[in-house]
């Protein structure tokens, strides 16, 4: 992965969780790392990597092109990994790639908190996605691919129309905030992500009004509203 990724322009930042068990991998015989020496797992064949350039090369323009499907691709070097030239070039790269990666993570704490960002971002939406898929249990049952993905593309667009219109209203209630003299700073925004579900209602009756609502909105509720404090 973080050997693909990087061919195709864009680099793999996965959370690292069990850093004691990674290892790193150096090009070249081995030195004297220091306190890293414990985690040096090995050399880097860079003359592997060399001879099948190309075909590393053409395998990536092809995923780029559409010509193959990635997974596809995976799974048929995963099959023979020992055999594949490709595969173990790939592979090589990879804990380039990997180590690379790794030193950077160990180095860097503003790295570490931007993946664990995107990743409770991610869990969030999985967390939705979950909550909303509640009639079936969270499985797609369906016998062929074309219901399959009319189940899936349904459940995308209802998180999307969520996302929508928990934007919509944040953004209200932000710029309601700040007329009335609240500081609320940009960079503090961009950490609120608009995937909570907690103000909506799965089960029960669905009232679709008879006219479109364009161009107005629900109010927004007043959090110091006697309501509110006596509940």
């Amino acid at each position: 992965m973080f050997g693909l990724c990087h061919l195709l322009g864009f680099r793999f930042a996965p959370r690292i969780r069990d850093l004691a068990d990674r290892r790193l991998y150096v090009a070249g015989d081995r030195a004297d790392y220091g306190s890293l020496g414990a985690m040096i797992g090995g050399s880097i064949n860079l003359h592997c990597i060399k001879e099948n350039w190309d075909e590393v090369l053409r395998m990536a323009v092809s995923i780029r092109a559409g010509t193959v499907a990635p997974s596809t691709l995976m799974r048929r070097l995963a099959a023979y990994p020992r055999q594949n030239a490709l595969a173990k070039a790939l592979r090589e790269s990879g804990r380039l790639e990997r180590t690379l990666f790794t030193l950077d993570w160990i180095s860097d704490p503003a790295l570490r908190r931007r993946t664990n960002a995107g990743l409770n971002k991610g869990e969030a939406r999985n967390t939705l996605a979950r909550a909303l898929f509640f009639h079936r249990h969270g499985e797609l049952r369906d016998r062929t691919f074309e219901n399959q993905r009319y189940r899936a593309s349904g459940l995308n667009l209802t998180i999307a129309a969520i996302i929508l219109w928990n934007t919509v209203y944040l953004s209200r209630a932000v710029d309601e905030r700040r007329a009335g003299g609240a500081h609320l700073p940009d960079e503090l925004l961009a950490h609120i992500a608009p995937l909570g579900w907690e103000h909506i209602s799965f089960n029960g009756d669905y009232v679709w009004p008879t006219e479109p609502l364009t161009g107005h909105f629900r109010p927004l509720r007043n959090p110091r509203s006697p309501f509110l404090e006596a509940a």
